[in-house]
C-alpha cells in the first residue's frame, strides 16, 4: 500500500513527486509513467523558455505561478547545476495597430509585478540590429532552458529520497474506494490512500476513470516549428515575440534562441489527430473521433475557422510560415528553415466552446487531477507541485509537513 501514486512523469508530476517527499519523507509515494523515460511528451517538446509571465491576467494562477516559477526555475537549476540563461524576451510591434496593443500589454507586465522596459524604434535596433519593428517591450527576466534536464533531476532526487518511478505503466483503469485508490496498469494493480494525476493529454479520460463526467476535454494542438541555420545561430540577443493578436488562442511565431545555442522559429498552432501526433502523418480514429464529436471542440473550430484555415495552410507551405516571421525578421530566407520536432500543447475546452484560459483542477475524495497545465506550467512547475500539496495537506487531513514552504 501506498502513501500517495502520482500519474504522470512530466515536469508538473516529478515537481509533485519530489517536493510531496520534502514535505512527508515518511511517505510511500509512486510515480507511474507510461513511457520509457521521464519528460516523453509536453515538456520534452516545448521550446526551453522560462517565461516571466507577460501575457497572463492579473491575479489568476498562471500570472501568480509564472513569476514565482521563473524564480524557482533559475534557484533549482543554480542548486542542480543545469545550465540556462537569462537573456530576455523582446516583444516586437511592426504596424500602428500592433503599438496599441502593445499598450495593454504594458500595462498588464505591471499588474503583474514584471521589471519591463519600453523602447523605441532605435533602442530596439541597438538590441537587436536583425530585427524590425516600430517599437518593443523588454523583459529581462525570461530565460531558456532545457526542461528534460530539470525534470531529470527531479527524478534523481526523488529516487534518492526513497521514491519509486515505474515507467512502461500505462494506467488503463482507477477505482476510487472508501479507504484508498486502486489504480490498474497494464502489468499491474497499485493500491494507495491517495492519488495526484498530472496526466497532461490525458486528463480527461483519467477523470472519466474516475467515474466523473469532466466539464471539458482535452484538444491537442501540434506546434510545429522550423531550426535556423547554424549560420544564423548570432541572428538575435533575447527571444524575440511578436506582439499576439488578443482575438486569438496562442501567441504567434517567434524566434526562440535554444540552450544548445541554436535558434527555432515556431510555433504555429494546428488540430492534431492524435493525441500524441508529433509527425502530420499521425493520425487516431479514437482521437480524431473523440475531438470531433465534442461539442466544445466544434464551436472552437467553427469560432477560428478562418485563422484556423490559414494555420493549416503555412504548415503545408513553408512561404506562408516564413511571412510571419519575416514581419519582424525580415533577412530571414526560406532555405534557412529546417526540420525540427513538433510538440503538441494538451488545451482543455469546456462544452460551451471556450479554451479554458488557466490552470485546472478536478479533485474528488482521495484524487487531486491537474487538467489543464499547458505554457507556462513547465516554467510554473514548482509552484505547482507546491500548490497542489497545499490541497492535498487540507483536503486529506494530512499531518503538518517537514518542508513548511507547502502548507
Amino acid at each position: 500500500m501506498y502513501d500517495f501514486i502520482i500519474i504522470g512523469g512530466g515536469i508538473v508530476g516529478m515537481s509533485t513527486a519530489m517536493q510531496l517527499l520534502k514535505a512527508f519523507p515518511e511517505r510511500k509515494v509512486l510515480v507511474l509513467e507510461k513511457e520509457s523515460r521521464l519528460a516523453e511528451h509536453q515538456t520534452g517538446h516545448n521550446s526551453g523558455v522560462i517565461h516571466a509571465g507577460v501575457y497572463y491576467t492579473p491575479g489568476s494562477l498562471k500570472a501568480k505561478f509564472c513569476l514565482e516559477g521563473n524564480r524557482d526555475t533559475k534557484a533549482f537549476c543554480d542548486s542542480h547545476g543545469i545550465p540556462y540563461q537569462t537573456c530576455g524576451k523582446l516583444l516586437v510591434a511592426t504596424n500602428a495597430l500592433e503599438m496599441e496593443r502593445m499598450k495593454t500589454l504594458w500595462e498588464r507586465t505591471e499588474a503583474n509585478g514584471l521589471e519591463r522596459y519600453w523602447l523605441s524604434a532605435g533602442e530596439m535596433k541597438e538590441r537587436e540590429p536583425n530585427i524590425t519593428g516600430m517599437g518593443g517591450i523588454f523583459v529581462p527576466s525570461s530565460g531558456i532552458v532545457d526542461y528534460r534536464a530539470v525534470t531529470e533531476a527531479m527524478g534523481r532526487e526523488f529516487s534518492a529520497m526513497g521514491g519509486e518511478i515505474h515507467f512502461n505503466s500505462t494506467v488503463t483503469d482507477i477505482e476510487e474506494r472508501a479507504s484508498e485508490v486502486q489504480v490498474q496498469t497494464r502489468q499491474d494493480t497499485f493500491s494507495s490512500r491517495y492519488m495526484i494525476s498530472c496526466s497532461g493529454l490525458m486528463a480527461d479520460r483519467i477523470v472519466r476513470m474516475l467515474g466523473q463526467k469532466p466539464s471539458f476535454q482535452i484538444c491537442p494542438f501540434r506546434g510545429e516549428y522550423f531550426r535556423l541555420k547554424p549560420e544564423h545561430n548570432q541572428i538575435v540577443n533575447h527571444l524575440i515575440y511578436p506582439v499576439p493578436d488578443p482575438s486569438m488562442p496562442f501567441l504567434g511565431v517567434h524566434l526562440t534562441r535554444m540552450i544548445d545555442g541554436s535558434v527555432t522559429v515556431g510555433p504555429n498552432a494546428v488540430l492534431a489527430w492524435k493525441r500524441e501526433g508529433y509527425r502530420k502523418t499521425d493520425i487516431s480514429l479514437r482521437d480524431s473521433l473523440e475531438t470531433l464529436s465534442y461539442p466544445g471542440i466544434i464551436k472552437v473550430l467553427k469560432q477560428n475557422l478562418g485563422p484556423g484555415l490559414t494555420e493549416l495552410k503555412n504548415s503545408l507551405h513553408k512561404g506562408g510560415y516564413l511571412k510571419l516571421v519575416r514581419k519582424y525578421c525580415p533577412i530571414i530566407e526560406k532555405a534557412d528553415l529546417l526540420p525540427y520536432p513538433a510538440g503538441v500543447r494538451a488545451q482543455a475546452v469546456s462544452h460551451d466552446g471556450k479554451l479554458v484560459d488557466d490552470f485546472l483542477f478536478v479533485n474528488s475524495a482521495r484524487t487531486i487531477n491537474v487538467c489543464n497545465a499547458p505554457s507556462p506550467a513547465a516554467t510554473s512547475a514548482l509552484p505547482i507541485g507546491r500548490h497542489i500539496i497545499a490541497t492535498a495537506i487540507k483536503q486529506f487531513s494530512l499531518d503538518t509537513p517537514t518542508d513548511t514552504r507547502v502548507a
